[in-house]
């Protein structure tokens, strides 16, 4: 999914409506919200239908035709759309049509075939000025609208309060858990059976992930493995919620509105196979006397009240009431996972008292911390706390461990993906190098293993394709040289200065010049060299690849040895490649602009045109078809990428067995935790990294962020500058 197109298409949309609508954001919120369900449940049900359809006969009447790919949907990740609700029937209706009533009956007969949605799904686009509801429809019909994927769902809505600055954007993530802390807690967690809740569900991010664990991983059917307890506050919320599930073919029946501080759920307390949230932080306002029958040591406080403000009486800080709720609601070997102000590690007086006591306990499993700009709306650092009630003595190195007396703490601070100077996340490979290190932790030696195997396994994949895209990529070169070539033997200075509009006056010296420079390209055999030494590196490593044994460290470890090798050769040619594009995309330029190629009857100009497309990136804004340049560098890159993930878990862990790693891990015993006052901060224990152990590609990670942050930096002081001059212009009178 391309996240910045879709951004802009959204926002686009916000505009139409913020400039064009009589509604105010908050009657026209939830509306663009049921535009986006329509949008997003026609998307999946797109992708389910050629299936569905290609085992019904063809002789099959049209009525009962449409009963059967309705029963063909039961047990998919989708939902059965009578043809009424369908997006495409909304989107080509002629102009004039009363696209308000056809959006209306779209959502009655969704929640005639889905009573669980009744009264989720909103109504009311009647009200929206005709034309600004069909140019709204035609918006969320485009390409990067209609190809998104996974949980768009809260991330589009996210966006939607954010930039509508509309009651409850500023909560921090109260609405919206970034998909990439989502994956994490369901990775670690791994919930494929029994119950599971989320207290603060927002818009079931995390039961959506769960769906996408089960079904990918364990290759198991979602509704016959786990069963679904949410809870929201929020009506709009839990309306959301239920829309989300059903959109993805989830049971909602369980989803219900109610504050968790006081309603209590109390049939799950302690039966819960899983427990997974991301709560609101730093809740200052919980009424203490509402709470305080649920301390008990079977209730949802198991240890104490946290503080209370001295002049309201009321709990200073909520953090430790919902560490106690996802503890509480755990039956004897059940895991928790959610997120939390980085401060609840750390905080002192009662909260010390609380962490104590559940440290006490030896089911504190895993500590993460996360760095800034995780969040959508905010940058602010944060934790990943786990628990398991369920663990247990496993053998590491031979040697067995209490898993009891360990936590197991994670700095993750410096891991991460640049999108852009506000927003980060981990890459699919950051998280399974992150899921690693617990594989490990836990014992689980083989996870590890696999995990390596197929990096090197995709190492193998682009080798394969590395040869055809750089021959596809030479012989765009060399479709650029021969009109450049036929250009430079046919001018003449007559037909380039014919045009007398010209000011400028094309010398023999200029077309001399052009022509050693091309000589000088033809000549360069640089980017050749290195090509045919990469071509034979290659060759060598797919031939280690097929006799290695992938299924042993030892194995892969020995891979590794040629494949570290040839990585600088990946990014050398990349590089060369490039500079072989630029001399020749150069060489064009002159010839065009300089040269005034295309008034002489020597130049091809199609012919240039072609190659030029070929050799220059494709705009992935416009999503333009990857070029051939793009190929052939995308092959390189990916090999050396894939290389390097291996290399950034055997630098790390070169026994393929768990051990502490200086400013990234570490196994710290209850003992250690008491000797630091229960602190659970993953920074106080791992210590700091040695100086220098970055490598090339975090190192190149850093400097773009670094680049990228400068970039806005210069965007807001250049508008800003606009601003003062405008201001003082307007002084001045």
């Amino acid at each position: 999914m391309n996240v910045q197109q879709l951004e802009n298409e959204l926002w686009e949309a916000a505009d139409q409506l913020r400039a064009n609508s009589k509604l105010t954001a908050a009657e026209y919120s939830m509306p663009v919200l049921g535009l986006i369900f329509l949008r997003h449940a026609d998307n999946r049900f797109k992708a389910f239908l050629p299936e569905i359809e290609a085992d019904i006969p063809a002789q099959v009447p049209a009525a009962q035709r449409e009963q059967l790919i309705k029963l063909g949907f039961q047990g998919k990740a989708a939902i059965y759309l009578p043809e009424a609700a369908r997006f495409d029937r909304i989107a080509s209706l002629p102009q004039g049509a009363n696209v308000g009533e056809v959006i209306d009956a779209a959502m009655d007969v969704i929640e005639a075939e889905y009573p669980v949605l009744s009264g989720a799904l909103p109504r009311g686009y009647t009200a929206f000025e005709p034309d600004l509801l069909a140019e709204l429809v035609k918006i969320f019909d485009r390409p990067a609208i209609k190809a998104a994927t996974g949980d768009v769902f809260g991330r589009i809505y996210e966006y939607f309060l954010n930039k509508f600055a509309m009651s409850g954007a500023q909560e921090g993530g109260e609405f919206f858990t970034p998909p990439s802390l989502v994956r994490m807690i369901v990775n670690i967690i791994e919930p494929d059976h029994g119950l599971v809740l989320d207290p603060a569900c927002g818009s079931a991010g995390m039961f959506v992930q769960t769906g996408h664990f089960i079904e990918d991983v364990r290759h198991a059917v979602v509704n016959d493995s786990v069963t679904f307890h949410g809870q929201e506050k929020s009506d709009t919320n839990t309306k959301l919620a239920r829309m989300n599930l059903v959109v993805h073919g989830l049971d909602a029946s369980n989803i219900r509105q109610g504050n968790t501080f006081y309603d209590q759920i109390d049939h799950l307390v302690g039966q819960c196979d899983f427990v997974m949230a991301n709560p609101p932080f730093n809740v200052d306002s919980v009424d203490t006397k509402k709470v305080e029958g649920q301390v008990d040591d079977a209730g949802r406080l198991p240890f104490g009240l946290p503080g209370t403000n001295a002049k309201t009486r009321a709990i200073s800080n909520a953090n430790s009431l919902w560490i106690q709720y996802f503890y509480a609601y755990l039956n004897d070997t059940g895991r928790a996972g959610f997120v939390m102000a980085s401060s609840a590690s750390d905080a002192g007086n009662k909260d010390r008292d609380i962490r104590e006591k559940l440290v006490k306990t030896g089911h504190v499993d895993v500590m993460m911390a996360i760095g800034n700009k995780f969040f959508y709306t905010r940058s602010l650092p944060c934790t990943l706390w786990f628990f398991d009630k369920g663990k247990r003595t496993v053998v590491r190195g031979g040697k067995p461990q209490d898993l009891q007396d360990q936590v197991l703490m994670i700095d993750a601070r410096n891991v991460y993906h640049v999108v852009s100077a506000r927003s980060h996340i981990f890459t699919d490979e950051q998280h399974a190098n992150l899921n690693a290190i617990v594989w490990l932790y836990r014992g689980e030696q083989e996870k590890f293993v696999a995990l390596v195997a197929h990096y090197q396994r995709q190492v193998d994949h682009w080798l394969t394709r590395i040869p055809e895209r750089i021959a596809a990529d030479t012989a765009a070169i060399e479709a650029l040289a021969g009109p450049l070539q036929a250009f430079a033997a046919g001018a003449t200075l007559a037909e380039l200065n014919s045009d007398q509009a010209q000011d400028a006056h094309i010398t023999q010296a200029q077309l001399d010049t052009f022509k050693a420079d091309l000589a000088a390209a033809q000549a360069d055999k640089q980017a050749a060299d290195a090509i045919t030494t990469l071509l034979a590196a290659c060759a060598q490593a797919r031939v280690a690849v097929a006799a290695a044994d992938l299924t042993s460290h030892a194995g892969q470890v020995a891979l590794q040895a040629t494949l570290d090798a040839l990585a600088p050769q990946l990014k050398a040619v990349g590089k060369a490649l490039e500079a072989r594009h630029k001399q020749w995309l150069k060489l064009l330029d002159t010839a065009e602009k300089t040269l005034r190629s295309r008034s002489s009857r020597a130049f091809d100009g199609k012919a240039t045109r072609d190659a030029k497309r070929a050799l220059m990136a494709a705009d992935a804004r416009k999503n333009e078809a990857p070029t051939v340049r793009d190929a052939t560098l995308d092959a390189l890159k990916q090999a050396a990428y894939f290389i390097h993930q291996v290399h950034w878990l055997h630098s790390r862990f070169p026994h393929g067995l768990f051990e502490d790693v200086p400013g990234l891990c570490k196994a710290v015993t209850t003992k250690e935790i008491a000797a630091n006052d229960y602190s659970l901060t993953p920074g106080r224990y791992v210590g700091v990294a040695p100086a220098g152990a970055d490598d090339e590609d975090d190192f190149a990670e850093k400097l773009r962020e670094i680049h990228d942050e400068l970039a806005e930096l210069n965007e807001k002081a250049a508008e800003l500058a606009g601003r003062i001059a405008g201001n003082f212009e307007e002084l001045l009178g």
